[in-house]
């Protein structure tokens, strides 16, 4: 951003810039969002927008970050535990149906379209940090076994429940009350499970024995 909003009338204008930035990718794609576009769908001036903006890359990242930042507050709730399991993990998945059903298109677009530059890539490789730090704080605050020292756990959930909810929000069916309660359901199940399956040792192995 070129400057930090500080103000309350400021954070709303940037708030507005940055939905409207959502909302133009999500129906226009990369190549049809221009400054221009994004100004007139937040009911803001050009010139207030390049107080903040200076492109249409930073809105793009402005964009991004908000996203991450939402993600990693949603998995900071799942771990508090002045809160019961229960609420933790319901808020795990609501939050995580809420923030990609805000703009589902948007992300489409920013996944597959949109350029990064240096700063989008140090973006996200703290994003991606944070990430993994949080969804080993959700599990150790949820699970009812071990603690997973290898952090396979931790990523098996991310992974289930990210590529669960990416799905839905492709086929448009994240506001479904069925959707949800199958993610909690599926969550609940697996980190209450309490025993680790052990598997047959390959037939290499026991004839070598």
């Amino acid at each position: 951003m070129r400057k930090l909003p500080r103000q309350a009338r400021a954070l709303a204008t940037t708030d507005a810039i940055r939905d409207a930035a959502a909302h133009v990718l999500g129906e226009r794609g990369w190549q049809g969002l221009t400054t221009n576009t994004v100004a007139e769908a937040a009911g803001v001036s050009i010139g207030s927008l390049y107080q903040y903006f200076p492109n249409k890359l930073a809105l793009i990242e402005a964009v991004r970050r908000r996203h991450f930042d939402d993600i990693l507050l949603v998995l900071r709730n799942a771990s508090d535990k002045t809160m019961p399991r229960e609420r933790r993990i319901a808020a795990l998945v609501e939050g995580m149906i809420a923030i990609h059903s805000r703009y589902p298109a948007a992300h489409h677009a920013l996944l597959n379209e949109c350029p990064r530059g240096e700063d989008s890539r140090r973006t996200h490789d703290f994003f991606a940090k944070e990430w993994r730090k949080s969804y080993e704080a959700v599990f150790a605050a949820n699970a009812r076994r071990a603690g997973d020292q290898s952090g396979i756990g931790a990523s098996l959930l991310a992974g289930a429940l990210a590529g669960a909810v990416h799905e839905a929000a492709r086929r448009g069916t994240l506001d479904s009350p069925v959707m949800k309660q199958e993610l909690l359901t599926m969550v609940d199940a697996y980190l209450a499970r309490r025993q680790t399956v052990e598997l047959p040792e390959p037939a290499t192995t026991q004839a070598r024995r």
